[in-house]
């Protein structure tokens, strides 16, 4: 199911039923991105995927489609024309020639069709289905992991390219639409001071622990909701990490995080009143950390605040309260607080009385597998004092931030970035920037992170099990070159990779439009072209960046 093998197919079939189902499907498979008014069912989309499919027979032929078709919603019948549209300009979109929606907003100048556009800035407020529920959003997902798991069996020897393939039409056909759909019907913001923790967790035994330390110091509780994305071996051939000497050994299931979690002392309560979220899968469905928390996003029900951690943390007494705090007095209207937490056997008491470590030294890795990725050095401790405004910083980190809710809706994450581990953070940060959010570092240490974790089973591990081994270094190479786009990387230039389908819809997941990425560049002294780093002092002194000197006197301590 590779994309070579799909392409050439695409190109080489000429028969009418098969041309007419196909702009069917594709004509389905939009209604939700093309539509300001989904035609939900009263209970939502509950039935996932299987609501979606076509209602009518894979074999119809051309004229099949057409009965097929009149049988539909008028408001479906309606939209049918400007589906085809795009439909019969598929190849462009494959081959990388136009997008979606320079096709769509080329039929409505020339008056054909009455489509919606998609994208940044075009979410409309005045939406009338009602926002979607945790029941809705984890049906989907699941029937959406579940076909991809389907399609990966089916393909165990796929090169790289067509694992991407496979992936990238599985998720243009479903999971692209549907977060569409889902960032229209996103849940309404409270603003009672409740917050969003995201917590992605793979074959982690840490995780029912952090989540039960999270609720025990947290200094209100009753406010704190969780996102849990657990990734575990639940049945049939576990497999250990790599041991001492490259061995892997046979291992029992993994610990149900959730279960474990719901069944303490501590948990009991905040399961029964619905306070965590979860979706469930399976190891071999793992599509990597960023995918991970791409799902987990999705979990949110209209907390105020979000935080983003991992599944091995420590915890502080009331972080929760005290990292509002922190966003609070940070002098930005759009503030996100991170850094890299110190290990989890600090004492996290004493040091909340010293200035917490910054993030400022960024690398371009040269290693062959990095292939010249940023890489985020370490957190170091910079200041001599520990002050109550948070200073400024160039970089968030994956694995601890925390910010107002609303970079749901205005940095989603992007669905077309699986089965990668590094250029997450680069990514992140540079959108964040450029679309109005200002980086400080906390004023102290909250989260302690576990950071060495030897033995354990990674994710790609499972992928070279579900594929070959050996596969996912190049699959992950392929996949950064979205990244490395976005950011300006001269190699990985549109007319530089192939295939075209890595920049599906990539501007809609890409830089905002309040500050340019040549301005947060040059601010953290990255250089795509010649990939090298200027010394920005700004960071190592706690001081503002240029252009924020206005703030000087907020940090000059005596």
């Amino acid at each position: 199911m590779g994309s070579s093998r799909s392409e050439s197919s695409q190109k080489s079939t000429s028969a009418l039923s098969t041309r007419g189902i196909t702009y069917l499907i594709l004509a389905v498979s939009l209604i939700f991105l093309l539509s300001p008014a989904p035609n939900t069912h009263p209970g939502g989309m509950g039935g996932g995927l299987a609501r979606r499919q076509p209602d009518y027979p894979i074999s119809a032929t051309k004229e099949d489609a057409h009965q097929t078709t009149r049988k539909l919603p008028a408001r479906i019948q309606s939209l049918l024309s400007q589906s085809q549209i795009v439909g019969k300009h598929l190849e462009e979109v494959k081959e990388g020639k136009r997008t979606v929606q320079e096709i769509i907003h080329a039929s409505n100048a020339a008056g054909i069709g009455s489509a919606v556009h998609i994208g940044r800035g075009s979410l409309n407020r005045n939406h009338k289905s009602a926002p979607m529920t945790y029941t809705e959003v984890a049906s989907f997902l699941k029937d959406f992991l579940k076909k991809l798991n389907s399609s990966n069996i089916k393909n165990k020897r796929a090169t790289f390219h067509g694992i991407w393939g496979a992936y990238h039409e599985l998720a243009v056909k479903w999971l692209f639409p549907w977060d569409q759909e889902y960032l229209i019907r996103m849940p309404p913001r409270r603003e009672d001071n409740s917050l969003f923790l995201s917590i992605v967790s793979y074959r982690d035994e840490f995780c029912p622990e952090t989540l039960q330390e999270a609720f025990r110091k947290a200094n209100n509780p009753s406010k704190l909701f969780v996102g849990l994305v657990q990734q575990n071996c639940e049945e049939g051939k576990c497999r250990s990490g790599v041991l001492e000497g490259g061995k892997v050994e046979d291992v029992g299931p993994d610990p149900d995080c959730f279960a474990l979690f719901c069944a303490s002392s501590v948990g009991t309560q905040y399961c029964r009143n619905g306070q965590i979220r979860v979706l469930k899968m399976k190891e071999t469905e793992s599509l990597g950390p960023y995918m991970a928390r791409f799902f987990a996003s999705k979990l949110w029900m209209g907390e105020q605040w979000y935080m983003q951690i991992d599944s091995h943390m420590t915890f502080l007494q009331d972080w929760d309260s005290l990292a509002i705090e922190m966003l609070e007095n940070a002098p930005s209207k759009k503030p996100i607080i991170s850094h890299y937490p110190p290990p989890h056997t600090a004492d996290l008491v004493k040091k909340a009385s010293v200035a917490a470590p910054r993030l400022c030294g960024p690398v371009f890795a040269n290693s062959d597998l990095e292939a010249q990725i940023i890489r985020l050095e370490g957190s170091y401790n910079y200041d001599s004092e520990k002050l109550d405004v948070p200073r400024f910083a160039p970089f968030v980190a994956a694995g601890f931030f925390i910010a107002h809710s609303d970079i749901l809706r205005d940095v989603p994450w992007d669905p077309f970035l699986p089965y990668i581990f590094m250029g997450e953070e680069i990514s992140l940060s540079a959108r964040l920037w450029t679309s109005g959010y200002d980086i400080f570092s906390p004023t102290h240490s909250l989260l302690g992170h576990r950071y060495v974790r030897n033995h354990k089973p990674k994710f790609w591990e499972t992928i070279h099990r579900t594929f070959t081994s050996g596969v996912h270094n190049p699959l992950q190479m392929l996949v950064l070159n979205r990244v490395k786009y976005q950011l300006g990387y001269p190699e990985s230039a549109k007319d530089m990779v192939k295939p075209k389908t890595i920049f599906t819809a990539v501007e809609q997941y890409g830089m905002g439009t309040e500050r340019t990425l040549d301005a947060y560049l040059k601010m953290v002294g990255l250089d795509m072209i010649t990939k090298e780093v200027t010394y920005t002092a700004w960071c190592e002194t706690g001081m503002p960046p240029p252009g924020f000197e206005k703030y000087t006197n907020l940090y000059l301590t005596s």
